[in-house]
């Protein structure tokens, strides 16, 4: 025979088939199968991945929950709400304010509310048998009629100071002036100057204005004739329009002394208010970083996890490879697998924070609030991990040689 005929009585040479490819739904499926088969150790692996995510998740929420309760104080309060404050002297000494400021800044267009405190000298004792030395930080104080309503304040025992008592030995505790002195409820006695006044009320504490909470306050013209009160106000409470706050901060200095308006201080207490948010907002990033930490411990052991399970399964491997699996399936294959471990982790994280989060606001009070972006942030961080703990793995996988890898023990 010829060796043309040879040739040409061969059969023809078969194309070469492309690999095939697998669906999303085969991937999923390929990448659970070996989470099925060791769930202990998916469990103890996901495990640290989910105290990372619980820990971010919760710092946030609670974070945010916080900050909520506060700008919800801030909305109920308002933030038109103006002090004015006597400053320094050109010679460093302590300004005073005119006794007539108050009477002046209630005369300007948009204000809609003025009162006014002033500091008393003298001590607030139980009895007066404690020394006058010992003051537990209360101050005495001075306060007009109409105080209560510019700071929204509310009494929590008795009454606020009227029209018939105000001249008489009556006065009203703060809160945190009531829990030193040990007086909670109104129908007590204090000892002020050398005399004894009566606790007619007890106020409930009053955000936008601390300095109340430790004061005890007695009417002014009580105070000007029991002791020894000038009648000059240390502090200035004012509210107005609030599409006018701006401009009425612009003239309060110059309204409440014409004389030397470079001795006024003009502020705004809610600002105070805002600030804290803003701290509780540097405190929360310390403790994400905590939870980034945990996360990336994590990480860590997602990926010992699937390092020992690539050697664990190398006969599984070089099966695949001997039946067609091409590298990129189970390179695809074991990043899956991490990627769902992972993901496993996450979600179990999210539900462990949401219910730290529920928990600690429903003990303070506090609406829950979770950012959408803390689960976004969450789970794509878990994701990152994920993939990150998974691509060594996976590329080690796939480099296997089928036949070195169904001769492995």
């Amino acid at each position: 025979m010829s060796r043309h005929s040879s040739v040409a009585d061969r059969p023809p040479a078969l194309p070469e088939l492309p690999p095939s490819r697998l669906a999303a739904a085969d991937v999923a499926r390929v990448g659970a199968v070996g989470l099925r088969a060791r769930p202990v150790r998916v469990l103890l692996s996901s495990l640290g991945i989910a105290i990372g995510i619980a820990t971010m998740i919760a710092v946030v929420g609670i974070s945010s929950s916080s900050q909520a309760d506060l700008l919800a104080q801030l909305d109920r309060l308002g933030t038109n709400m103006l002090t004015v404050t006597p400053g320094q002297t050109l010679f460093g000494s302590n300004a005073k304010l005119p006794v007539e400021s108050v009477d002046m800044v209630r005369r300007i267009g948009p204000v809609t509310a003025v009162s006014a405190t002033g500091i008393v000298p003298g001590t607030v004792r139980r009895t007066d048998r404690i020394p006058a030395t010992q003051s537990g930080g209360i101050s005495l104080r001075a306060t007009s009629l109409d105080l209560l309503d510019t700071l929204q304040g509310k009494v929590v025992s008795g009454a606020w100071l009227s029209a018939a008592n105000q001249g008489f030995p009556a006065v009203v505790l703060g809160s945190t002036a009531a829990d030193r002195l040990g007086l909670l409820t109104a129908s007590n006695q204090v000892w002020m100057g050398d005399r004894w006044f009566t606790v007619v009320g007890v106020l409930d504490p009053v955000p936008l204005a601390p300095e109340i909470d430790r004061s005890v306050l007695v009417g002014w013209p009580a105070a000007e004739q029991y002791l020894d009160f000038d009648g000059h106000p240390t502090t200035i409470y004012e509210r107005s329009e609030p599409d006018a706050v701006e401009d009425v901060r612009a003239v309060l200095a110059r309204t409440a002394n014409p004389a030397n308006p470079q001795e006024v201080a003009v502020s705004r207490p809610s600002d105070a208010l805002a600030a804290r948010a803003a701290a509780a907002g540097a405190f929360t990033n310390l403790l994400l970083g905590l939870g980034g930490v945990a996360l990336l411990v994590g990480g860590v052991g997602v990926a010992n996890t699937m390092v020992i399970s690539v050697l664990e399964r190398r006969r599984e491997i070089g099966l695949r490879r001997s039946l067609g699996a091409t590298r990129g399936q189970v390179r695809i294959q074991f990043l899956t697998e991490a990627l769902l471990l992972s993901g496993l982790g996450g979600v179990a994280g999210a539900l462990i924070g949401t219910l730290v989060t529920a928990g600690y606001a429903y003990a303070r009070g506090f609406p829950a609030v979770v950012p959408a972006w803390a689960y976004g942030g969450g789970f794509g961080a878990t994701l990152l991990i994920g993939m990150l703990a998974g691509l060594y793995p996976a590329i080690r996988a796939a480099r296997l040689s089928p036949t070195v890898a169904l001769t492995a023990t």
